[in-house]
């Protein structure tokens, strides 16, 4: 259709704008309407159709034109329609409508969000508003719209981004570090950038301020394997004891089966078990006393049978050794490298350093200098 025709037909659901020359003032004309042009008058565009939002649809318009309470359009005295000059007005289902001269489609019509179960849309104010459930929100507030749901956008809100709940199984933790100061899901007032585990069973949707850092998972803990932990800072672990920076220990199976490492502490390594027969011993240096801490420069006998853990900072002097064998006939020549209590013989004997005896018996102690056969014995050897 020529816009420099002076009959112009408009359809149904269409409209045109026509300019008068004589004020420059642009106009809506609606359909269905057979529109005669004034010859002070130009058609801007041939008619188009009117824009149609159908349910569960949106579209955002700027520049849009400002209504009275009975939605009807203002316009001023020379009977140009208002506009409310860069704003935006996001527009739902209605019946179709015209653009009127000045108005513009910044985002065409789009089908409105879905929010499913153990989803959300992190959201954040551009602008300060209330809310329609009275809430109200300064610009940079950030807050969650959990499913399930139909988010309804406003212009003063800004989609981040859409999150999903990460599902928590057995022997599981999440790691979580807050974004900002606040209070967690759990109640926990947060500062930012602290860091704490969930490992309760189910799907967990973090909170406006909370991030997932990783999954842990937890270490089992057999009678063959235990955990070397150390602590990252002053803190409380699972078994109530007071822990201290750089303080290590074990857990064991008779702590607890499945061990999930806290954000306080960190994993030094798998220890494997020691075992021992009964014709095996070892000699255990710097071994750690009932007190818990490490008895340095001492050494520690252990005879088989048993099984047990090398606690952090002990170590095998020769790892695992056999004990020595002798019949009847045989003996063992030792020699003692320290002051000790003798405690395989009936008698008290206080042996002192380099003293010689002919012992009989195995000494776990002292080392050996050599084997004798006792057929070939002779006092005079030692004089």
């Amino acid at each position: 259709m020529q816009v420099d025709s002076s009959i112009i037909r408009i359809p149904p659901h269409h409209y045109i704008h026509v300019l008068d020359q004589n004020t420059n003032i642009a106009r809506v004309e609606i359909g269905p309407l057979t529109y005669i042009r004034q010859d002070n008058e130009r058609v801007l565009f041939p008619p188009v159709r009117m824009i149609m939002v159908p349910p569960r649809h949106y579209c955002v318009v700027s520049n849009p034109v400002a209504r009275d309470d009975d939605n009807e359009v203002l316009f001023d005295q020379s009977g140009q329609a208002k506009l409310r000059h860069a704003d935006l007005e996001i527009r739902l289902t209605r019946d179709p409508f015209p653009l009127y001269p000045g108005e513009e489609i910044q985002q065409n019509v789009t089908p409105l969000q879905i929010v499913y179960p153990d989803t959300a849309l992190r959201l954040q104010a551009l602008l300060d508003f209330e809310d329609e459930g009275r809430v109200k929100r300064v610009a940079g507030d950030e807050w969650l719209f959990e499913g399930p749901g139909t988010y309804i956008p406003r212009k003063e809100v800004v989609v981040l981004e859409t999150i999903k709940a990460t599902v928590i199984r057995e022997n599981q933790a999440i790691r979580l570090r807050a974004r900002k100061e606040g209070k967690d899901r759990g109640g926990v007032q947060r500062v930012t950038g602290e860091e704490w585990l969930v490992s309760k069973v189910g799907a967990y949707l973090p909170g406006a301020h909370e991030e997932v850092i990783d999954i842990v998972n937890a270490f089992i803990l057999t009678d063959k394997k235990a955990l070397h932990v150390r602590a990252l800072r002053p803190f409380k672990d699972a078994g109530g004891r007071e822990r201290r920076t750089g303080e290590e220990w074990l857990v064991t199976m008779a702590d607890r089966e499945a061990h999930i490492p806290s954000v306080a502490e960190e994993v030094v390594g798998v220890v494997n078990v020691t075992t021992l027969s009964s014709r095996q011993y070892c000699v255990i240096l710097d071994p750690v006393g009932t007190d818990g801490k490490p008895q340095l420069g001492q050494k520690k006998v252990v005879k088989g049978e048993l099984s047990f853990f090398l606690q952090p900072g002990e170590e095998l002097e020769n790892g695992i050794q056999s004990v020595y064998v002798l019949s009847e006939e045989e003996g063992l020549v030792l020699r003692a490298v320290e002051a000790f209590h003798d405690t395989e013989v009936r008698s008290n004997i206080r042996a002192e350093a380099s003293l010689r005896n002919i012992l009989l018996i195995h000494a776990i102690q002292t080392c050996l200098l050599y084997l004798l056969d006792l057929a070939a014995f002779s006092p005079s050897n030692f004089q």
